[in-house]
């Protein structure tokens, strides 16, 4: 980061982004066949930045856009089933202006949230290489930099989590990581942010019952209330 690095910079290069072959290949190819549902969408395609309040006291992490979710809409969690899962959450527990996330000029607002990704482009199969992850952490601390207000973190998964520790606890980390569960909270004495735990709002997850609304909206509360 540099003196006069801003979150407004930091969107400008992720958008612009071009570092990672594969992925770029990919969410321009999705972009350009398009899902038919959406055949009459000018796709985003390319990387998808962070998105928020500039004054968050908690960053949600999540793992990378969807192909046709972010990768079309270009806002987070924006035009796919993790995205209806998690904004009617967030507006349950008053940090969204709205339930509603369907495109990037929509006008959903966030309050005290900022939202990002390990990765910022969509990765074929949903799976980023380490590599790859690699590659997008600069942005990622670079954002982190940039919220002056930060308190603690949600992980939405268990490879945002280990990112996650690794960048606020990296001495605890490897530990911390077998111990990943849903709702658990880790935090330390020496001022860095909290961590909470959950489960990927996935399709996957959440039409299994694996994630159910309720645990979902606890999340929320308990983030709520490690607040100070």
């Amino acid at each position: 980061m540099n003196d006069r690095d801003t979150l407004q910079q930091i969107e400008h290069e992720v958008i612009e982004c071009r570092r990672c072959e594969r992925l770029v290949a990919w969410r321009e190819e999705v972009a350009r066949v398009k899902r038919r549902a959406y055949r009459d969408w000018d796709y985003w395609g390319r990387g998808v930045p962070g998105f928020g309040d500039p004054n968050a006291r908690i960053l949600v992490m999540g793992l990378a856009p969807g192909a046709h979710g972010s990768n079309r809409t270009g806002r987070m969690f924006t035009g796919d089933a993790s995205g209806d899962f998690l904004y009617p959450a967030l507006h349950r527990a008053g940090f969204a202006s709205q339930p509603e996330s369907s495109r990037r000029d929509d006008g959903l607002a966030l309050r005290d949230i900022w939202i990002t990704a390990v990765c910022r482009c969509a990765p074929p199969e949903n799976k980023p290489t380490p590599q790859e992850m690699k590659d997008c952490e600069g942005y990622f601390r670079r954002e982190v930099a940039c919220l002056p207000h930060l308190q603690g973190v949600v992980a939405l998964g268990r490879v945002a989590f280990d990112r996650v520790l690794m960048r606020f606890h990296p001495q605890a980390a490897r530990r911390w990581s077998s111990q990943f569960r849903h709702g658990g909270v880790w935090q330390t004495q020496d001022h860095a942010p909290w961590v909470i735990a959950s489960y990927h709002p996935s399709r996957q997850n959440t039409q299994t019952g694996r994630l159910t609304t309720a645990m979902f909206d606890h999340i929320w509360a308990l983030a709520k209330d490690m607040l100070v």
